[in-house]
């Protein structure tokens, strides 16, 4: 059975920064595209930041020079460096494969920027 578990989500001012990690099964690891999505409250659930096996990385605009995706093959784990926070950053942040497969889709992690 695959499971992403994401964690490092909380409350931050503007300005902050957090990590956040993905723990992946080595199955699906090892040979898709990883990707971190986000749903803002009342809006659809949108690509933040995509990174593939051989990582060459692809970023949403409102968050490109802010963001960092990378990944550890060894540990299976993908993560989400995120500074210079911004309440419109606001939401439940999720990994999957990209493209994302429905069954994937874990509990997701909240990160809140207050202003």
């Amino acid at each position: 059975q695959v499971q992403l578990v994401e964690s490092g989500g909380g409350l931050v001012q503007a300005g902050g920064s957090l990590r956040l990690s993905c723990v992946t099964s080595g199955s699906i690891f090892r040979i898709n595209a990883m990707a971190w999505y986000r749903q803002a409250p009342g809006k659809q659930r949108e690509l933040v930041a995509s990174i593939t096996s051989g990582g060459i990385t692809n970023y949403a605009d409102s968050v490109k020079g802010r963001f960092t995706i990378s990944r550890d093959n060894a540990k299976n784990t993908v993560y989400l460096q995120m500074n210079s926070l911004k309440p419109d950053d606001t939401g439940a942040y999720y990994c999957n494969t990209k493209p994302a497969l429905g069954s994937f889709w874990g509990q997701g992690t909240q990160v809140s920027v207050s202003s």
